[in-house]
């Protein structure tokens, strides 16, 4: 008998993976995803993506009443089945890429060894949280707590609310300034006395006058009342000075944590691929390729810019057909 080895192994289950399944099954590839099941460090690596702790999507094209993020993968799932993509419940934790045109072989948490031309990276990347077990409850139930402000600033429950933005940098002031449009009061919680963002965002966020900062706070826990559905939702926060450890309540309905992304390339540390400064797959060209041949990349794995459901499909799309083009040039398709 001789050994399978895979056309297209595709890494990760978010919107790109799936993107890039179904542009791989309908180019008769016979790609197979390995969606992941573990918590893995970052934390969680759901199958799925980020999008499993998303509610309510409303700003991606096709759904104009929303949809609910997991109701969205399932369906990307199913799409991508249609064709005739190749579904596994694993995770992979290794990965030894090869750079003499042989397969690349891939390890699973199973203990399996899987031999594939083309490889394809979208595991994405994890939002950084407070580690408030009060947080991560309200977030995983849509009860008021996000990650994303462009994705959920927008919906009604934040309209004419007070509303918080958990961070300093150049990333809270910008999802600080896309809320003031939104929400009666924008917070600024941060812990130190000055803000690490660029002076213009700063004046940027500070120049609304529903722009406010609170200096020297922490979060140390999301309060919340059920809803008239028995559901959780966020009412207030409660703070810890840092320099007098007096703590206080802040009325609001909605948080937004905006600390940074950690890029989930831990599985990959031990390989000759290339990374940014930040951590994140480095993709040199206006492609998915990487530096290594037959291994290609999409999503928020290789995008610290943007970290939309739509453009990481887009970047799905992109590797699955440079993946594609790369085996038409070795005969492999």
């Amino acid at each position: 008998m001789t050994e399978t080895v895979h056309k297209v192994v595709i890494i990760g289950s978010g919107p790109s993976g799936w993107t890039a399944a179904i542009y791989a099954a309908r180019a008769d590839l016979r790609p197979v995803v390995y969606v992941g099941v573990a918590k893995q460090d970052p934390g969680p690596i759901l199958p799925g993506g980020q999008l499993m702790l998303t509610t309510e999507v409303e700003n991606y094209p096709g759904f104009p009443e929303g949809i609910a993020g997991p109701e969205m993968m399932m369906k990307f799932e199913q799409q991508a089945c249609r064709f005739g993509a190749q579904v596994v419940g694993e995770d992979i934790v290794k990965c030894d890429f090869s750079t003499d045109g042989s397969p690349h072989t891939l390890h699973t948490s199973q203990g399996h060894a899987v031999k594939a031309h083309a490889v394809i990276i979208s595991t994405g990347a994890t939002a950084n949280w407070l580690g408030l077990e009060s947080e991560m409850k309200l977030a995983t139930t849509g009860g008021g707590v996000s990650a994303c402000a462009v994705c959920d600033g927008a919906l009604p429950a934040f309209r004419n609310q007070p509303v918080a933005v958990v961070g300093g940098g150049d990333t809270a002031l910008e999802e600080a300034t896309y809320l003031t449009k939104f929400a009666s009061t924008v917070y600024m919680i941060h812990r130190r006395d000055e803000l690490r963002g660029s002076k213009v965002m700063q004046e940027r966020f500070l120049g609304n006058d529903n722009a406010k900062v609170l200096w020297n706070k922490t979060v140390i826990e999301c309060l919340s009342t059920p809803d008239e559905h028995g559901a959780e939702k966020l009412h207030a926060i409660r703070l810890k000075d840092t320099v007098t450890g007096e703590e206080s309540e802040l009325a609001v309905k909605g948080m937004f944590v905006a600390i940074g992304h950690t890029p989930a390339t831990k599985f990959l540390r031990d390989t000759n691929l290339e990374f940014d400064d930040a951590g994140y797959i480095d993709l040199k060209t206006r492609s998915s390729k990487t530096n290594i041949a037959g291994v290609f990349a999409g999503g928020d794995v290789a995008d610290a810019v943007y970290r939309q459901a739509i453009t990481a499909s887009g970047m799905g799309c992109q590797a699955a057909i440079d993946a594609e083009h790369w085996l038409g040039e070795q005969g492999l398709n």
